[in-house]
């Protein structure tokens, strides 16, 4: 886990919802556990801010970084489909067809492509890529490019599941399911029967980590595209129960930090009940 990614989770899964911001020493204190050295997290931290994710600010007369609307937006449209609560019910069986003019830059085109396969939308032919739904992301994906797109919904005229095979790769998304499965439950296995709230954050850290890439493999397509026997149905499972689970005392060592951050050299390791 490089600091980049892990700075990423830390804002999206407990900053975010407790004002976006947070001190540096605080952040140095979060990170520790996962292995990542200060001199590391300050120079991610650097990076995201030139990227325009991060954005310095004063906390009680010292040094922080909160997070940018655009990542604030980023995280939030992350964080339903990582918890899968964007309220998504069956599909209507369109199409959402996207356009895009050419950029004439190589390194624009990649990073469209790389952002629309973020977002869902898989290519079907030269310069047309499909979503089993619009992407509240995609109007400013071509606005940071500076590219107009065409956009509409439509049905297809045939098989939608040979569409689906055509388009996305999903036995390979589905070994990368049974892959995380197992990881993550040898993961858990090595977690005490009472860790320490630092235990728990650093493990739910790793899990939810792990989780987060699938992001950028799968496309969330509605279940009745997908094969009737779905890996990724009880690797949701799994990973609901244990984030939940790990929750309440991984939030308690990330309100400790955030209240000792700068003020102290070390945060209480107590135990709880999970």
């Amino acid at each position: 886990m490089n600091a980049r990614s892990a700075l990423f989770d830390l804002y999206g899964d407990h900053l975010r919802s407790r004002g976006g911001r947070a001190r540096v020493a605080a952040l140095v204190l979060l990170l520790s556990p996962l292995g990542i050295a200060a001199p590391a997290v300050r120079t991610a931290v650097s990076r995201m801010v030139k990227q325009g994710w991060l954005r310095p600010v004063r906390i009680d007369g010292a040094s922080g970084y909160a997070l940018t609307d655009r990542a604030d937006h980023r995280l939030e449209e992350a964080a339903s489909r990582i918890y899968r609560t964007d309220g998504r019910g069956r599909w209507d069986g369109r199409w959402h067809v996207v356009v895009p003019e050419r950029s004439a830059q190589r390194a624009a085109r990649e990073r469209l492509r790389n952002g629309l396969a973020y977002l869902g939308y898989a290519p079907v032919g030269d310069g047309t890529w499909i979503a089993a739904r619009p992407s509240p992301e995609l109007a400013s994906l071509l606005e940071a490019e500076g590219l107009r797109a065409e956009r509409f919904s439509a049905r297809h005229q045939g098989d939608d599941a040979e569409l689906v095979r055509r388009a996305w790769d999903l036995d390979a998304v589905g070994r990368s399911y049974l892959r995380w499965l197992s990881d993550a439950r040898n993961l858990l296995s090595s977690v005490p029967e009472q860790p320490s709230d630092e235990q728990a954050f650093a493990v739910r850290s790793r899990l939810v980590h792990e989780w987060r890439k699938f992001l950028f493999t799968d496309p969330g397509l509605p279940r009745e595209l997908l094969p009737a026997a779905w890996p990724g149905d009880d690797a949701a499972s799994f990973f609901d129960q244990h984030a939940a689970r790990l929750q309440p005392a991984a939030a308690r060592f990330v309100d400790a930090c955030l209240a000792t951050g700068g003020q102290a050299t070390a945060v209480p390791t107590t135990k709880g009940d999970l």
